[in-house]
């Protein structure tokens, strides 16, 4: 039997971009399915996913009640593959900046491996629309990881990943604090600090090029003092846990 695999995808006011996406998603050879985690967009993406939904079974939608974070969003998305038996849980922006022809590698990926991550930074740098000073604090933040919690992962900020079920059974789920993008930091250090193999796949990053991001003041802050946050919560090691 085919290992079932779930691309979760977090929406607020998306509308414009989640018709192509799914119907970009769907067209890829690898068999997945979709989960739309919708945080009562006002601007009716949630109604229209019902729509997609209606029309396509490989479609879900997960409706919650307000704009909660990215990371709580992630965090619902992931309990509901893992009560309907899913063996590969993916994670994947709903703003089209990732490719959904990625999908297929990163599956591929994780199969030898616990977790596979979307790299923009793996071999070089892959990333298109982005001004310099953005492109900068995400290679800077990529760095200041590495340095203080010793994590060998070259984009660790990145929202493009392949969990397998066994990676997100390991880990704690309710324990997850961080909300922001710092979320994708957290969940890759909690798996690569119990041992657990991450492998990185090379990927082309496009920044959005409908609607607004989703980037602030707040959500850098968080990754500030959070990456200082796990090097303490992992009894100041820079190595893994030995298994």
């Amino acid at each position: 039997m085919t290992e079932k695999a779930l691309v979760v995808v977090p929406t607020y006011n998306e509308r414009e971009n989640i018709i192509p996406l799914t119907e970009r998603i769907l067209g890829q050879p690898a068999p997945v399915e979709i989960l739309i985690v919708d945080d009562n967009s006002p601007d009716g993406t949630g109604q229209l996913a019902d729509e997609l939904a209606a029309k396509n079974n490989r479609i879900k939608v997960l409706h919650r009640q307000e704009k909660d974070g990215l990371g709580r969003a992630y965090i619902a998305g992931f309990k509901w593959a893992l009560q309907r038996g899913y063996e590969y849980v993916l994670e994947m922006d709903g703003d089209l900046s990732h490719n959904p022809s990625d999908l297929p590698a990163l599956i591929d990926a994780a199969r030898s491996a616990d977790l596979s991550l979307g790299s923009r930074y793996k071999n070089g740098i892959r990333v298109i629309n982005w001004p310099l000073n953005r492109l900068l604090l995400s290679m800077g933040a990529a760095r200041y990881v590495q340095i203080i919690t010793g994590m060998p992962v070259a984009d660790p900020t990145g929202g493009f990943k392949c969990f397998r079920r066994a990676t997100l059974e390991a880990i704690d789920l309710d324990a997850i604090r961080s909300n922001g993008y710092s979320f994708q930091i957290e969940m890759t250090h909690q798996a690569w600090r119990r041992g657990l193999r991450v492998v990185e796949v090379p990927i082309v990053f496009t920044d959005r090029f409908q609607g607004t991001s989703k980037m602030s003041s707040k959500i850098v802050k968080e990754a500030l003092w959070m990456v200082w946050r796990l090097w303490f919560q992992h009894g100041l090691r820079r190595s893994p846990c030995p298994k």
